[in-house]
């Protein structure tokens, strides 16, 4: 089951305080970003969290739950009205996050390791 655009939005508009949210579809899902790092995701219209240290924390009980069949477990958000809430987890989840892979630049067809002499 594909996740609908109107969760989407609503989360998107919960999460509207904090600068820097962005979001990805991805095979009927959406992937969410916090200034380039995915922090979760929208999956058959939940949202789930990465569990950091910080999230684990601030909701012991939730459950956890696999995106798709393969995945590794994240935290199932289930206090999605509460927009304080959302972005006190954000703000305390962002410095556990890793930093985006920095994409490989065209090497000009040389490989590396590889010197002309």
């Amino acid at each position: 089951m594909a996740s609908s655009k109107e969760y989407l939005d609503f989360i998107l508009e919960q999460l509207s305080g904090l600068e820097g949210i962005t979001f990805k579809p991805m095979m009927g899902e959406y992937i969410l970003y916090m200034h380039d790092r995915i922090f979760g995701g929208i999956y058959d219209d939940r949202f789930l969290v990465k569990p950091t240290k910080s999230a684990v924390a601030m909701m012991p009980d939730a459950d956890r739950e696999l995106p798709y069949e393969g995945a590794k477990e994240m935290l199932l958000v289930d206090n999605v009205d509460s927009r304080e809430f959302l972005m006190e987890l954000l703000t305390a989840m962002y410095d556990e996050l890793p930093m985006p892979k920095q994409k490989k630049k065209a090497s000009g067809g040389q490989h590396a390791g590889y010197s002309q002499g």
